[in-house]
């Protein structure tokens, strides 16, 4: 379960507050406001704030201070041909605030995307949660032949019972020698009046990659699809996926018609090379190609006929 008592008790408190507000609202990203959404075993992502909607997207594309176009389905055209050409300014007028919860390990992969606003848990000041991920056995795969930074084959049955067990095991122990290090519990209580303890900022060095953080993560909307569309592909690691998947149906919720040109013109569509149009081109006249013939490298040509099938 990703939310405790009290932090439930938070956010129904948060839910029940109402502001009034002349800015635009999205009434469908309202409903979710300060909702806690679950990923994985124990994270979750909530969205905490947000500015801008669709029409903020068109007004800005236009420069004017009415509302855009005149019919929505103008709007939408207007903000297909902006994804399509690659007019990014229009989507940056738009912000959004996430409070995410996720394994430590995912946030050092998640924090390479550098074109957002971070405020992370601190360890230093705070004692860390007694909360760490455990995959699923359908999760657990052997690495990759083909790919360095993939997954391969699925492991067998009693292999993937012996992983979850060790890492369970482990990781319930990195808790507990942490604990002893700080000679602190989980609620900051002394353990042992009689022995000094470890710094906090040191203690934490004992805790494992698979433990969880939180933090604060917001970004302009231009921004957030360029991360969705390499963290929601199917070859990103599973485990930041699910964290993009989640998003999107935020995001789908918020800006709808942004979101429809984001799946037709990004997250559904492909990008080819120069030599590679080239060579399609000659399919299309019915010439045939192959590898060797066709100027391009294995890896380019593998992608290539894997995206066109």
């Amino acid at each position: 379960m990703p939310i405790k008592t009290d932090q439930q008790a938070m956010i129904d408190a948060q839910r029940q507050q109402s502001s009034p507000t002349l800015r635009p609202t999205v009434t469908t990203l309202e409903q979710i406001l300060y909702k806690a959404l679950p990923v994985l075993d124990h994270g979750f992502i909530r969205v905490i704030d947000y500015m801008g909607n669709d029409a903020a997207i068109v007004q800005a594309a236009r420069v004017s201070y009415g509302k855009g176009t005149k019919t929505v389905r103008e709007d939408q055209g207007l903000i297909d041909y902006l994804m399509r050409h690659h007019h990014t300014t229009p989507f940056e007028m738009c912000e959004i605030k996430y409070h995410v919860k996720l394994p430590i390990f995912i946030a050092r992969q998640w924090i390479r995307h550098r074109t957002a606003n971070v405020n992370e848990y601190s360890a230093r000041y705070s004692i860390m949660e007694n909360e760490f991920y455990i995959p699923d056995e359908t999760q657990l795969a052997a690495q990759s032949q083909k790919n360095r930074q993939g997954r391969g084959d699925m492991l067998e049955a009693k292999r993937a019972q012996h992983v979850l067990e060790l890492l369970k095991q482990e990781s319930l122990k990195a808790f507990n020698d942490y604990t002893q290090l700080m000679n602190e519990d989980e609620e900051g209580k002394i353990i042992a009046a009689e022995e000094t303890g470890l710094a906090r900022e040191l203690a934490r060095m004992r805790l494992s990659l698979n433990f969880y953080t939180q933090w604060y993560w917001k970004i302009d909307l231009h921004n957030l699809f360029h991360f969705l569309a390499l963290r929601a592909h199917p070859h990103a690691q599973y485990e930041i996926r699910a964290y993009a998947d989640v998003m999107l149906k935020t995001v789908e919720q918020w800006v709808p018609a942004a979101y429809g040109a984001f799946c037709r013109y990004r997250l559904g569509a492909a990008q080819f090379s120069a030599p590679a149009l080239h060579v399609i081109r000659k399919m299309l006249r019915g010439e045939a190609v192959t590898q060797e013939n066709s100027g391009l490298s294995k890896r380019e040509w593998d992608e290539m006929m894997t995206t066109l099938k």
